[in-house]
C-alpha cells in the first residue's frame, strides 16, 4: 500500500461521475473534493458520490492544501487552462481526452508539467481494456512481425452526443466525431503498434446529420437531451489515411452518425500476422506449423478500464510506476488531429 492520495474532480458531468465511481475502486485514492460551476449539479453529484468537499471554481479547489491531485473532466476548451493552473499550483493531473483543442496548447501543458515536476497522465482509457493489453503484448513479442498497415472503423448509426451542447459547439469542443471518438482509436492504434511518428495525412471531414438539429432522428443520446436552441458546427464523419514515414500507413473511417451498419473495429497487419479486435472478439491471423491459422485467444474480458487507469495514475504519484499514457503522446495525437482538420480544410495531403 502506498500513500493515500487525496483527489479532487473538476467537472460534475457524466465523465466526472465515471471518475468518481472509479476512484472508489482505487485502494490508495481518497476522493475528497468535487468542483463544478453549476451549484445544483455540484450539490447533487457530491451527495450521490459521497464527496465531502465542494468548490464553485477550480481555483478554489487548487488553493486547498488537502488536495494532492485532480481529474480534469470538463469541456475540451477548459482542459489546458485548468491543467496548467493545477500543475502551477503543485497538483498532479489526470487529464481526460482529448488533451486539449490543439497541439500548441498541449505543448503549453507540457511546459507547466516540466516546471512543476508533477505527474501528468492522459485519460486514454481504451489502452486499459484487456484486448488492447493483449494486442500490445503480442506486438511487443514480435508475433505480428513488421507492422505496415492499420485499419480503423468506428461507425455509429446515430450517435451524436449532447446535440446543441458543448460537444457540438466547436468553440468549446474543438471539433466533432474526430476529436471526440476518433481520438480514442488513433491513440490506441499508435500505442498498440508502437508507431509514434505520423508524418503525412490526407483526410476529409463532413457535417451531414446534425443540422438542422430538429431533423436529426436518434434512439439514444450520450450527454443528452438535445438543446435545439444550441449549436451544431462540427464534423460528424471523417475518413482518411495517415503515413508513418516509409514504415506504415493507417486508414480510418469514423462517424457520429451515418447511414451504415454500426461497427467498431481495429485491424493491424504485419509480416508475420494480423490481428483484429472489435464486435465482441479478438482474432490473430497467422501461421503455425506451416499452416495458415486463425487464433481466438481466451482471456478475462471483465475489467474496469477507468479504475485501472486511475490506479496507475495514483501509483505513478507514489513512485510505483510510470503513467500509461504520457503528455508527449498526447501532443502527438493532437498533431495528428490538427493535420486531419487542416487536410480537410485545404483539400490536400499535409505534412505533420
Amino acid at each position: 500500500m502506498g500513500k493515500k492520495i487525496r483527489i479532487g474532480i473538476v467537472g460534475a458531468g457524466t465523465i466526472g461521475s465515471v471518475h468518481a465511481e472509479a476512484y472508489k475502486k482505487v485502494a490508495d485514492a481518497e476522493l475528497v473534493g468535487l468542483c463544478d460551476i453549476l451549484p445544483d449539479k455540484l450539490k447533487e453529484k457530491a451527495a450521490k458520490h459521497g464527496v465531502p468537499k465542494t468548490y464553485a471554481t477550480h481555483q478554489e479547489m487548487l488553493a486547498d492544501p488537502e488536495i494532492d491531485a485532480i481529474s480534469v473532466c470538463v469541456p475540451n476548451c477548459s482542459h489546458a487552462p485548468i491543467a496548467i493552473d493545477a500543475l502551477n499550483a503543485g497538483k498532479h493531473v489526470m487529464l481526460e481526452k482529448p488533451m486539449t483543442l490543439n497541439a500548441n496548447l498541449g505543448r503549453d501543458i507540457l511546459k507547466a508539467r516540466d516546471a512543476s515536476g508533477k505527474i501528468l497522465q492522459m485519460g486514454m482509457v481504451r489502452r486499459q481494456y484487456p484486448e488492447s493489453q493483449l494486442i500490445h503484448k503480442y506486438i511487443n513479442e514480435g508475433k505480428l512481425g513488421d507492422i505496415y498497415q492499420i485499419n480503423i472503423k468506428l461507425i455509429r448509426r446515430r450517435g451524436i452526443p449532447g446535440l446543441g451542447g458543448w460537444f457540438t459547439t466547436k468553440a468549446m469542443s474543438g471539433g466533432g466525431a474526430l476529436i471526440d471518438i476518433a481520438v480514442h482509436f488513433l491513440d490506441l492504434a499508435m500505442w498498440s503498434a508502437n508507431l509514434w511518428n505520423p508524418t503525412r495525412v490526407s483526410a476529409k471531414t463532413y457535417s451531414k446529420f446534425g443540422s438542422p438539429m430538429k431533423s436529426y432522428h436518434y434512439n439514444s443520446m450520450w450527454a443528452g437531451p438535445p438543446n435545439y436552441d444550441g449549436t451544431f458546427d462540427v464534423d460528424d464523419y471523417v475518413a482518411g489515411m495517415a503515413r508513418f514515414g516509409k514504415d506504415a500507413t493507417m486508414s480510418f473511417q469514423v462517424a457520429w452518425a451515418c447511414n451504415a451498419k454500426e461497427e467498431q473495429t481495429m485491424e493491424i497487419l504485419g509480416t508475420k500476422g494480423g490481428i483484429k479486435s472489435g464486435e465482441g472478439e479478438l482474432i490473430l491471423r497467422t501461421e503455425l506449423d506451416d499452416k495458415i491459422v486463425d487464433i481466438k485467444p481466451i482471456f478475462n474480458t471483465q475489467s474496469d478500464g477507468f479504475a485501472t487507469e486511475l490506479t496507475k495514475f495514483v501509483a505513478a504519484i507514489n513512485g510505483e510506476g510510470e503513467v500509461p499514457a504520457t503528455g508527449e503522446q498526447g501532443v502527438i495525437v493532437m498533431q495528428l488531429l490538427d493535420a486531419i482538420y487542416k487536410s480537410s480544410e485545404l483539400d490536400q495531403e499535409v505534412t505533420i
